[in-house]
């Protein structure tokens, strides 16, 4: 068995366990107590897992109210850019996140704007507003305030918007797009789908980073607005014709 391909047999019995133990892993995939030792530590450093004692367990989430204090800087700057792209009428959605809340306090005052949002604390704030507000139903994620589910989705399918604010837990070393969680990576690639230009919003520190669910490519975005430096040679961005917007 190939690394990778034990690696993600790993995810998906912790996945199914909630925890394991070394001892455990190395017994039901036939290798060494140092292999398992090492397929953890690689996990752990790609972000995927938490190690504990004895074994391992999925990464949890930062809590919602912990991401609103980190990369305030960047998020502002990326956020100031974004509102640039909103104009009087437009409707728009935006994605749950710390990001696109920063996004809602700058668009909240733009004239005869509909704002549609999964996120509880973005909804609260654009209550105050004169905003046209609509908020997707589903399943309340309490840690980060978001709605994900079938109800969320269906939504989603039957809504057209403009232009849509969308962020992301993790961009891996091909520019894949990743998320911890198949129902936040169902919605996100919907809200790309039916959203008339859908736009990337992320700071640098998410990139080169690995989690569990693929959403999908930088390709697929409109553009990807970032504080991110990016080489001017680089082969991927060139090949796929990525738009980055730096700020």
């Amino acid at each position: 068995m190939f690394a990778e391909e034990r690696r993600t047999r790993i995810i998906n019995i912790i996945r199914e366990t909630g925890t394991v133990q070394v001892e455990q892993l190395a017994k039901e995939l036939d290798v060494s107590l140092m292999t398992i030792r090492r397929d953890l530590e690689k996990l752990r450093q790609e972000g995927i897992i938490e190690r504990c004692h004895g074994g391992a367990i999925l990464k949890r989430e930062v809590a919602y109210t912990k991401k609103r204090t980190l990369q305030m800087e960047e998020k502002e700057k990326i956020a100031d850019k974004c509102a640039q792209y909103v104009k009087r009428g437009n409707t728009v959605f935006l994605d749950a996140g710390t990001t696109t809340y920063e996004i809602a306090k700058r668009i909240r005052d733009i004239p005869s704007i509909t704002v549609i949002t999964n996120d509880l604390e973005i909804a609260m704030l654009l209550m105050e507003s004169d905003v046209n507000l609509l908020v997707c139903g589903g399943n309340v994620q309490k840690s980060t305030g978001s709605m994900l589910g079938d109800f969320a989705n269906q939504m989603v399918e039957e809504l057209r918007t403009e232009i849509a604010f969308i962020g992301a837990a993790s961009i891996d070393d091909e520019y894949n797009v990743l998320t911890p969680t198949s129902k936040k990576a169902a919605l996100k690639r919907l809200i790309c789908k039916y959203a008339n230009r859908s736009y990337l919003a992320v700071d640098h520190t998410k990139f080169g980073k690995e989690a569990l669910i693929k959403v999908n490519h930088l390709s697929d975005y409109s553009g990807v607005i970032t504080d991110k430096v990016f080489g001017e040679e680089d082969d991927i961005l060139k090949q796929k014709k990525i738009n980055i917007i730096q700020v």
